[in-house]
């Protein structure tokens, strides 16, 4: 094989060590299209998951600045040489892509490339992906026409990571859709204890008004007594709810830990609302399960806050070890409000229930605002 810097069994090793350490898709794609550029000492790699409707679901690229690619524009179509390594399952090692009659052509800001290495990953008959590479970094090369670009060796090399690949992809997909059903059944079964106990005790409550609202003009004493009734069917049920809600530890926590649960939450937001939200963990380490929870909650309820209430066009999430604790910080560049002058919004805001929560947890909680100038809340709990 290539005798590049990262040629040989060890380098091969470590990609495929690399593949198997993480269990989500994101991650996962990460991680080859990295390891297949480093191991073939190209320039340029990506990674295309195919969706049903000629595009792709998933578009990872590696070697291209974050700048570089938002100049790029959307994903592209599977159209050319991707939809023939999609389609046909085939590989294409090509001396110049430019010079393909698929070829055609690119975005005004895409980076030039010519020498091209790519293949199908495959699981089983189904092609799950495009795995591809451009532009071999080799010394006095000056054209393709050199023989300097992707080998025969590069090719074979390429096909063994594309065959492992498959398999961490499918692991991770596996994995993702095993925690959806583990989800599913936490919900299904608070959903039969609220059936069980809350929904029960409402329904008694209610029967028990209906029953002092007959009695108030002509037995005064009876329904006083039934109104009684109403107000200690109304606190059971309140603890009951209270307790089935504390009871829902996320699943997610005890499976990835509070940073990977942070991070997975918060690309969903990232996609699902057109607010930019972003994540970044810095040298936190696990805390007790009390916590962690608390801490995600708080997250949770700021950050419903911020893409629903605030008009927020950014919202940024750190996790960060400060001295003796740990620090959630959420920052929003929304409308922001008067802490001090609103005590009705600070519940609507749910702000109660976080410094409820903070407190809890031997935390504390602040909150910075300002008409027009956002809103950062900052828990601070100790440990980690």
């Amino acid at each position: 094989m290539s005798q590049g810097p990262r040629s040989g069994l060890y380098a091969v090793s470590t990609a495929l060590l690399a593949m198997s350490r993480h269990l989500e898709v994101r991650d996962v794609l990460k991680t080859i299209v990295a390891s297949a550029r480093e191991l073939l000492d190209a320039q340029y790699a990506a990674l295309g998951v195919p969706d049903d409707h000629g595009g792709f679901a998933q578009f990872v690229v590696d070697g291209v600045s974050d700048a570089q690619w938002k100049a790029i524009g959307p994903l592209p179509r599977q159209h050319g040489i991707l939809a023939a390594m999609l389609h046909e399952a085939r590989p294409e090692r090509l001396a110049d892509v430019r010079m393909d009659p698929r070829f055609e052509g690119w975005p005004a800001a895409h980076p030039d490339m010519s020498d091209f290495l790519g293949l199908p990953i495959r699981d089983g008959d189904e092609v799950i992906g495009a795995l591809f590479l451009a532009n071999k970094n080799k010394k006095d090369c000056s054209t393709p026409a050199d023989g300097c670009g992707f080998t025969e060796d590069d090719q074979e090399l390429l096909t063994i990571l594309a065959q492992h690949a498959a398999i961490a992809l499918t692991n991770a997909r596996l994995y993702e859709r095993s925690r959806e059903l583990t989800i599913a059944e936490e919900r299904s079964r608070l959903a039969h204890e609220l059936h069980d106990a809350v929904s029960q005790k409402l329904f008694s409550l209610r029967l028990t008004a209906q029953a002092a609202a007959a009695l108030v003009d002509r037995d005064p004493a009876r329904a006083k007594g039934e109104l009684h009734q109403v107000a200690m069917l109304a606190a059971e049920a309140t603890e009951e709810l209270r307790a089935a809600v504390i009871e829902l530890r996320p699943a997610a926590l005890d499976e990835d830990g509070l940073v990977a649960t942070l991070r997975t939450q918060i690309q969903v937001l990232d996609r699902a609302h057109s607010a930019r939200v972003t994540f970044a963990g810095h040298g936190v380490r696990a805390l007790p399960a009390a916590q962690e929870e608390a801490v995600l909650r708080v997250a949770q309820e700021a950050l419903h806050n911020a893409l629903r209430h605030s008009g927020a066009g950014r919202v940024d999430v750190t996790l960060e070890k400060r001295g003796p604790s740990t620090v959630l910080r959420v920052s929003d560049d929304g409308s922001g409000f008067e802490p001090t002058a609103t005590r009705t919004a600070g519940r609507h805001l749910g702000l109660v229930s976080m410094r409820d929560r903070s407190s809890g947890v031997g935390g504390t909680l602040s909150v910075e605002s300002a008409p027009g100038k956002g809103t950062t809340i900052e828990m601070e709990v100790p440990g980690g």
